[in-house]
């Protein structure tokens, strides 16, 4: 069942471009503005800052299939406070902030679906929010393996573990009694 008609994957088709990042290349640094939400077709994407004690923190990682963004700075056009690096070779399809625009004019269609993904996004960060508040760090390690079971011995895992909130100690004892 196609989701998108024809017409409308074909006025898609022409505004995205493909990118290839390397194992570890940034696709956006801290202070930069984000002027393009990408889709990843093959690999992982990770979002990271530092804080206050100048360490390094994972937020969000991204998967096949999944969009990712510096949503607000791509929202508001101001500076990023986060850093997006490949963690493996990943493949993108790419769409800048003038060509979503450009979609946006087209009519209410595109509009639905911009409305769409980013409620999305604000009902995973929610859920992420909360789980901080709820689940323990184990809990919270069973929820990502089990959704992302594939993906995760392919992240390092001192940033698994700032991901969840916990020591890399603490997340090698969770593996092991999990495993």
């Amino acid at each position: 069942m196609q989701l998108i008609p024809d017409a409308e994957l074909d006025l898609l088709d022409d505004l995205i471009t493909t990118r290839k990042l390397k194992k570890g290349e940034l696709l956006l640094k801290e202070n930069q503005v984000c002027n393009e939400i990408v889709f990843i077709k093959k690999g992982i994407l990770r979002s990271y800052f530092f804080n206050h004690q100048a360490n390094e923190i994972t937020n969000c990682f991204a998967f096949e299939n999944e969009f990712m963004a510096s949503l607000s700075s791509f929202i508001t056009q101001e500076a990023a406070e986060e850093n997006i690096q490949a963690l493996v070779e990943t493949e993108l399809e790419v769409i800048n902030r003038e060509s979503l625009e450009k979609l946006y004019k087209l009519g209410s269609y595109w509009q639905e679906i911009g409305r769409k993904l980013t409620e999305l996004e604000y009902i995973i960060l929610q859920k992420r929010m909360i789980s901080f508040q709820k689940l323990s760090g184990t809990q919270r390690y069973e929820e990502l393996y089990k959704n992302h079971q594939n993906y995760l011995q392919l992240i390092p895992l001192q940033y698994l573990a700032s991901y969840l909130g916990i020591t890399p100690r603490h997340l090698s004892r969770i593996r092991k009694a999990i495993l």
